[in-house]
C-alpha cells in the first residue's frame, strides 16, 4: 500500500457501516455488468426496510439483487437497468425491474448533464501502489457515475483482472468515501451458445464482406461469436478490435495472427472495449495486458470515433425486421428482452467509417410458445415491440437465406430485398402484405 496505507485503514470498515450512506430518496449506482457488488448489496437488503424511495442502477445485471428479495413489490426500491440481461428480463417480468431507454455512447453525458447519484457501489481490483481502484471489466459509465456521486464505496476483490486504459479505467483513494474487503467471489462467466446451422449460413455471408485491415465489433450471441471463430481459422490478416464488448473469440483472432491493429488510424495496436463478458479465459488475458485498452462508452461508441477507423465491421443481431425496414432488437411485442446496447451507435459508425459494413443479423424463423412456425421478416412490428435501429440507419440485413444492402432503396425496393431473405414459406404472404400496405408499388422507373 506504500504511502496509502494510513489512508487506506482509515477508510476500510465493514459493508453493513459502509451501507449507511444511503439515505431515503437516494439514487445508488451498483457498478456494471460482472462487478456487482455483493456484500454491499447484501448488507443494504438487510436494512432496506428503514428506507423509501432508493432507487438503484446498473448495467446489465448478472445476480440479482437481495434488494428485490427483501423488497418484492418494490415498495422501499426500485431497480433500474440501461441494458437488460436474463436476469433483468425475469426481474421485468416480475414487474421489478424498469428498463432505461438510452443512445449508448451518450449515458455519461446524460449522467452528467440530468443525474445526480448520492452513492456508487463499485466492485474493484485491490488498489495498487499508487492508490488507484481499477474498474476491472467495466469501465462504459462508471467513470461518469462516480464523477457525480456524493460518496463512493468500493468493494474490493482480487479476482477483478487489472485493465488498463485508455482512460477513466481507475478512480483514486482520496476520491472514495469507504474501502469494503469483499469475500473475493470468483466472477461471474458468459459462456457463448453453440451456434445452429442458421448462425453458421449468416457467418458465411458476412465473411464474404470482411477484408484484410477490418476493424472489428462483435455484438453479444453465438452467432457474432462464430463469426470471430471463422475468422481465426480465415487467411484474413491485419485486422483491428474497436468494440463495446471485448469477447472470447477476441483471444482466438489474436492467438490465431489474425489481429495486429496495425492499420487502424486510431489506437492502434490496441484491443479498444468499454466492457468484457466472458470466461475466465479472457479475465486472465486482460489482466495487466497492454494489448487491451479500456474507455468508456462516450469514447468507444461514438459514431465519430468509430468511423476513424477504415472497414469498421459491425456485426449485431435483431429479433426482427419489418417491411418498412425498421429492425427491433430489444422487446417482443411488449415484453422486454434487452435494450439498444450498442447496436444503433455501431451501425451509424460502420456507415460512416470508409469502406465500413453494419449488418443486422437474425433468423428467418422462429417458433413461438405454441410450436408454430414465425417469420422474423414481418410486414410490421408487434404492438409494443421497440424499434431498435430507424429504417434510415439500416445498412445490411442477413438472414440464411442471404445478404442485401437498403441504403439508397425506396421503400418498395427495400421491401422486395427484404422478402427476397424471408424464409420461402412466407414469401408470398409478406409480398401480398406489402401490396396492401402501399408499399409494393410497380411502376416503369428504375431504381437503384
Amino acid at each position: 500500500m506504500g504511502c496509502f496505507g494510513d489512508e487506506y485503514r482509515s477508510k476500510l470498515t465493514t459493508a453493513e457501516d459502509a451501507v449507511k450512506v444511503v439515505k431515503s430518496g437516494n439514487h445508488v449506482f451498483y457498478g456494471e455488468f460482472v462487478l456487482f457488488p455483493q456484500l454491499l448489496d447484501s448488507a443494504l437488503a438487510d436494512r432496506i426496510h428503514e428506507l423509501e424511495n432508493v432507487e438503484i442502477r446498473s448495467t446489465c445485471y448478472t445476480k440479482s439483487p437481495k434488494v428485490v428479495e427483501k423488497d418484492p413489490e418494490g415498495i422501499h426500491a426500485i431497480v433500474n437497468d440501461y441494458h437488460f440481461s436474463g436476469t433483468s428480463r425475469k426481474l421485468h417480468d416480475n414487474n421489478q425491474c424498469n428498463y432505461i431507454p438510452i443512445t449508448y455512447h451518450q449515458v455519461p453525458r446524460i449522467i452528467r448533464k440530468y443525474l445526480t447519484p448520492d452513492v456508487a457501489f463499485i466492485t474493484t481490483a485491490p488498489m495498487d501502489k499508487n492508490g488507484y481502484f481499477n474498474f476491472g471489466l467495466a469501465n462504459s459509465i462508471t467513470g461518469a457515475n462516480l464523477s457525480k456521486a456524493k460518496h463512493i464505496v468500493v468493494e474490493v476483490n482480487e479476482n477483478v483482472p487489472y485493465c488498463l486504459g485508455g482512460n477513466f479505467e481507475s478512480i483514486h483513494i482520496s476520491s472514495v468515501a469507504h474501502i469494503v474487503e469483499g469475500s473475493n467471489p470468483p466472477l461471474a462467466e458468459v459462456k457463448s451458445a453453440d451456434p445452429s446451422e442458421v448462425d453458421k449460413e449468416i457467418a458465411n455471408y458476412i465473411m464474404n464482406e470482411i477484408e484484410d485491415g477490418a476493424c472489428l465489433q462483435m455484438g453479444i450471441g453465438s452467432m457474432p461469436n462464430l463469426v470471430g471463430a471463422k475468422i481465426a481459422q480465415s487467411d484474413l490478416k491485419d485486422l483491428g478490435i474497436h468494440t463495446e464488448m471485448l469477447v472470447d473469440s477476441c483471444i482466438d483472432l489474436y492467438d490465431a495472427g489474425r489481429v495486429t491493429g496495425n492499420r487502424k488510424s486510431i489506437d492502434r495496436g490496441k484491443m479498444v472495449y468499454s466492457f468484457a463478458l466472458g470466461t475466465d479465459m479472457l479475465y486472465k488475458f486482460m489482466d495487466n495486458n497492454p494489448l487491451c485498452a479500456s474507455y468508456p462508452v462516450s469514447y468507444t461508441n461514438d459514431p465519430r470515433i468509430i468511423a476513424l477507423n477504415d472497414k469498421v465491421i459491425a456485426v449485431n443481431n435483431a429479433l426482427e425486421v419489418d417491411l418498412l425496414s425498421q429492425v427491433s432488437s430489444e422487446s417482443s411485442g411488449f415484453r422486454h428482452i434487452s435494450g439498444t446496447g450498442g447496436q444503433l451507435d455501431f451501425i451509424m459508425g460502420a456507415f460512416a467509417s470508409h469502406g465500413g459494413k453494419g449488418f443486422i443479423c437474425l433468423s428467418s424463423t422462429y417458433s413461438d410458445k405454441n410450436g408454430q412456425l414465425r417469420s422474423r421478416i414481418v410486414p410490421s412490428m408487434q404492438v409494443g415491440s421497440v424499434v431498435t435501429v430507424p429504417r434510415s440507419m439500416v445498412q445490411y440485413v442477413v438472414t440464411e437465406y442471404g445478404i442485401v444492402q437498403l441504403k439508397g432503396k425506396s421503400t418498395w425496393k427495400r421491401a422486395e430485398a427484404l422478402i427476397s431473405i424471408a424464409h420461402p414459406t412466407f414469401q408470398d404472404e409478406l409480398v401480398k402484405a406489402a401490396q396492401g400496405m402501399k408499399i409494393w408499388v410497380k411502376t416503369n422507373q428504375i431504381e437503384p
